[in-house]
């Protein structure tokens, strides 16, 4: 299985401007959702390639619903499979949640936490990564209620996790903004994590909405709050890839590869404490 390594940043449109010139060498890796590149064809997708072309590029989606009572959309599995084998993409990600039901809802919502959802959900991992051939990344959301819940989230977590054989994109500011929202403490969920099933992280901003409801936008910088949890996770864990999510009031890349590179110098701390261990 390939590697990845570093820091990396998801990928907007609102950022190709400054990028067609070429890519930051700050940025180890870069992630783009499939479903806003498979429609489009033509420049779009020379565009595409002209980034992916030498670079270790992931892949993140948005409306795969795996928790979904529908019907699995094999269709699209298939065409997230060619567009990842087109552009030799690393990893496919997707959110431990569903977005349809009865017709398409643009929110990722929440997987009930009980035990028939585990078998659910099990079987559409298993499902997909027959069809693509390899394994799916779940990544853990921010949830804002929890219907029917018989489990705790760590737990539903680690049993999809073990059962489906798939592997983690683990998302730090989720932890901390779950956390806060239903008040558990987010080092012990981070000690709950198999730490062999963490592929890489994702950390990004969050809205203070209240004391005790904090909102994931991914609009604005990452607070120091979740900084502290990032280090926490290394810590526990090893050093993982990490990469900058930023969806909403996009600043210049100047800006932005300063988050890349504070990433970095965390990565770089745990790396020669480790080393000085081993």
């Amino acid at each position: 299985m390939k590697q990845l390594y570093g820091a990396g940043l998801g990928l907007r449109r609102e950022m190709t401007a400054e990028l067609d010139a070429g890519l930051p060498e700050e940025v180890d890796f870069w992630e783009v959702a499939p479903e806003n590149w498979i429609p489009f064809g033509g420049k779009y997708q020379q565009q595409l390639k002209h980034y992916t072309q030498g670079n270790q590029f992931v892949s993140h989606g948005l409306s795969l619903s795996i928790g979904s009572p529908e019907k699995l959309d094999v269709n699209f599995v298939k065409q997230v499979k060619a567009f990842l084998d087109e552009h030799d993409v690393l990893f496919y990600s997707e959110h431990l949640s569903y977005c349809s039901g009865k017709g398409h809802m643009y929110d990722l919502m929440p997987i009930p936490f009980t035990r028939d959802a585990i078998d659910h959900v099990v079987a559409r991992i298993q499902q997909v990564q027959d069809i693509l051939q390899r394994p799916l990344l779940m990544e853990n959301v921010s949830y804002y209620a929890a219907p029917g819940q018989e489990l705790s989230e760590l737990e539903f977590t680690v049993e999809v996790l073990r059962r489906s054989g798939c592997l983690m994109l683990l998302d730090v500011n989720n932890i901390y903004v779950n956390a806060i929202n239903h008040k558990y403490d987010p080092v012990e969920f981070l000690k709950g994590i198999p730490s062999g099933k963490i592929v890489y992280g994702h950390i990004a901003g969050h809205y203070d909405e209240a004391s005790d409801l904090l909102i994931d936008t991914h609009g604005a910088e990452v607070k120091d709050e979740v900084w502290q949890l990032l280090d926490k996770a290394y810590q526990l864990h090893g050093v993982f890839p990490t990469l900058l999510e930023r969806d909403f009031n996009i600043p210049a890349m100047e800006t932005l590869l300063e988050e890349v590179n504070r990433i970095k110098s965390i990565q770089a701390k745990h790396a020669s404490t480790q080393n000085k261990s081993a």
